[in-house]
C-alpha cells in the first residue's frame, strides 16, 4: 500500500511539474522585471527599481533594452552609495541613474557587433555602445562596462548583463 501511494504521488508530482513547465513555455518569457526578480544576481537592481517606482514602467509593453548591472557591479560603487541612493529623499537621483541604463526599443547584440554607436537613453543622455573588436576583445561594451551576458529576451524587450553601474555625467 505504501509503495502504491508513493508511486501515485511521485507520478502526480512529475505530471504537475511537466504541465507547469509547458504552461510557462507557452506563455513565453516573462517581462524585464520578472526575469530580473527571478535571478538572485539582480537583487540590488530589483530593489533599486522598486525604490525608484519604476516597476510598472519596466513591466509595460515597451519594448526596452536594459543594461542590467549585477549585485557585484553595485557592490563596486563607493561604500554607502547604494544605501544612500535607496533612501526616499534620493529617489530622483536613483531614477536618473536607472533610466540611464534603459534604451527605448529592443536592441540585440547582433545589431551592434562591429559598430560603435552613441545611443540615447530613456534618461536623456547618450551611452556609447561599442561592438567592435579592439583592446577589450570581441565583446560589447557600454561606456566603460562590459556586457557579460547578452540577449536575455523578455516579453517586453531585451536584457544585457553588465559588470559596472553606468553613471550619467
Amino acid at each position: 500500500m505504501n509503495r502504491r501511494f508513493f508511486a501515485k504521488t511521485a507520478a502526480a508530482v512529475a505530471l504537475s511539474a511537466l504541465v507547469a513547465g509547458c504552461a510557462s513555455q507557452a506563455d513565453g518569457p516573462g517581462d524585464i522585471v520578472d526575469i530580473a526578480a527571478s535571478n538572485d544576481d539582480f537583487s540590488t537592481l530589483v530593489a533599486a527599481v522598486q525604490a525608484a517606482g519604476l516597476v510598472d514602467t519596466l513591466k509595460s509593453d515597451g519594448p526596452f533594452t536594459v543594461f542590467a548591472p549585477t549585485n557585484d557591479a553595485f557592490a563596486a560603487l563607493p561604500a554607502g552609495t547604494v544605501e544612500s541612493l535607496l533612501l526616499p529623499e534620493n529617489k530622483d537621483k536613483l531614477t536618473e541613474i536607472l533610466t540611464y541604463h534603459v534604451l527605448s526599443g529592443a536592441v540585440t547584440s547582433d545589431q551592434v557587433l562591429g559598430e560603435r554607436l552613441s545611443v540615447p537613453t530613456v534618461q536623456g543622455q547618450n551611452v556609447i555602445v561599442d561592438g567592435r573588436v579592439g583592446k577589450y576583445g570581441s565583446g560589447v561594451r557600454v561606456n566603460d562596462a562590459n556586457v557579460t551576458a547578452a540577449d536575455i529576451i523578455a516579453s517586453n524587450g531585451v536584457i544585457h548583463v553588465i559588470d559596472k553601474v553606468l553613471l550619467p555625467k
